[in-house]
């Protein structure tokens, strides 16, 4: 039989599936690529973390089954967290689930709380699974933009009166990935006195907590009085710790969600592996300077790249918050869209971005770049651009492309 599955056909190729093919044949070819593409952190594990996994997996005993909802002591460490941070208390048996990262966390929520049909509001671009995790589960996206302003609110006004059925949930994204807005604590507020009026759910995904550059700190959509009644908060320790390949997150929140969350998840997995998830929580009690040593690693880093691809030509936004900058498309290349130059750029260049497409139709005029290489690889990531750049200089409008390139 070749139908295709129903669900399968839903989802479109992964943003970097057509991407690392290029990478890999280049590579292969001797090019040495300068990858700005995936967010996937390149500074180790504080040293405090490891030794903390290596001493508990010494414990014969916890390498037995663990706890699907995630350890008593890391649910607790988490609402402390919270209490610290954001001034938002937690029960941590009734209102936090530790989940595989917020990537699991954002899907199984889809699967607890949507029906087939069911419509979910979406910004656009944002991080695919904000998305897909409800295509996935049958349920209607439909798109919002993703600014923090008055637009947003006569979007969200618009699809509440028109949708049908009403919406069930909106995704909030902030700080952004990939734009890296950031929202302030009115537009929280609007947002949930609005939600709250029309029995909507407020998911909320706040993985970039703690990379932000400018002195006031992001804060938690859960600060706003009765966003408890509403809202679900998903979190990370990936880029906050570096621990992206430890899959550790957490989704916080109304006691509701949380429950029907740990209910599927009871059904799908056992948590993550238990000296994981101690030495996760060792690093939530811990020492936060090396945190404030990552935020200053990533703000440096965004500096240098602001600075060097100017003077090589392609202007970069400044972003307050984030490990990304989301780039427009330089003029003369506009017309081939984020993933044609995408490619052009790797075969060209060796650099290799994110296109923007990959993350909602709106972003088919960017690209992201992540702060994931050194200061060194960067500027030389600048010095090939700016070669380029210099080439197409007095070119007619758009490079042509190879076929099937």
């Amino acid at each position: 039989m070749q139908t295709e599955f129903h669900r399968i056909k839903r989802l479109p190729p992964y943003v970097f599936e057509h991407i690392n093919p290029i990478k890999a044949k280049a590579r292969a070819e001797g090019v040495d690529i300068i990858d700005l593409g995936m967010g996937n952190p390149d500074l180790p594990t504080p040293q405090h973390i490891v030794e903390k996994l290596n001493e508990t997996v010494k414990n014969p005993r916890t390498h037995r089954y663990s706890a699907s909802k995630g350890i008593p002591g890391l649910r607790k460490a988490q609402a402390s967290y919270y209490g610290r941070r954001f001034g938002v208390k937690l029960n941590p048996d009734t209102q936090v689930v530790a989940t595989l990262g917020s990537k699991e966390g954002f899907a199984n929520m889809a699967q607890a709380i949507s029906a087939p049909g069911d419509v979910v509001l979406v910004p656009n671009p944002t991080y695919p699974i904000h998305s897909f995790g409800f295509i996935i589960s049958g349920g209607t996206v439909r798109s919002m933009p993703a600014e923090p302003n008055e637009d947003f609110f006569r979007s969200l006004d618009r699809a509440v009166r028109h949708s049908i059925p009403k919406p069930i949930a909106l995704i909030l994204n902030y700080p952004s990935n990939p734009t890296a807005y950031v929202a302030d604590y009115d537009f929280y507020k609007r947002v949930v006195d609005y939600c709250r009026e029309h029995e909507i759910f407020i998911l909320s995904d706040l993985a970039y907590a703690e990379v932000y550059f400018d002195e006031n700190p992001p804060i938690s959509v859960l600060q706003v009085p009765g966003a408890m009644d509403i809202a679900v908060e998903f979190t990370s320790m990936s880029k906050t710790f570096s621990m992206p390949g430890w899959r550790v997150g957490f989704a916080v929140g109304n006691e509701r969600l949380i429950s029907a969350l740990a209910r599927v998840k009871s059904y799908l997995d056992y948590g993550a592996f238990t000296p994981i998830q101690v030495a996760a929580a060792s690093a939530l009690n811990g020492d936060e300077q090396c945190i404030a040593e990552m935020r200053q690693i990533y703000k440096s880093r965004r500096d240098v790249m602001v600075e060097s691809f100017g003077r090589a030509g392609w202007n970069i936004p400044v972003p307050s918050a984030t490990m990304f900058a989301w780039a427009p498309i330089p003029d003369q290349f506009a017309e081939l869209g984020s993933l044609e130059f995408a490619k052009l750029l790797i075969r060209e260049t060796g650099v290799a971005v994110a296109p923007g497409v990959g993350f909602g139709e709106y972003g088919d005029q960017y690209v992201r770049l992540a702060f994931v290489e050194n200061e060194q690889r960067i500027r030389q990531a600048a010095r090939n651009i700016k070669r380029f750049l210099s080439s197409q200089s007095g070119k007619a409008n758009v490079v042509q492309l190879k076929p099937n390139s």
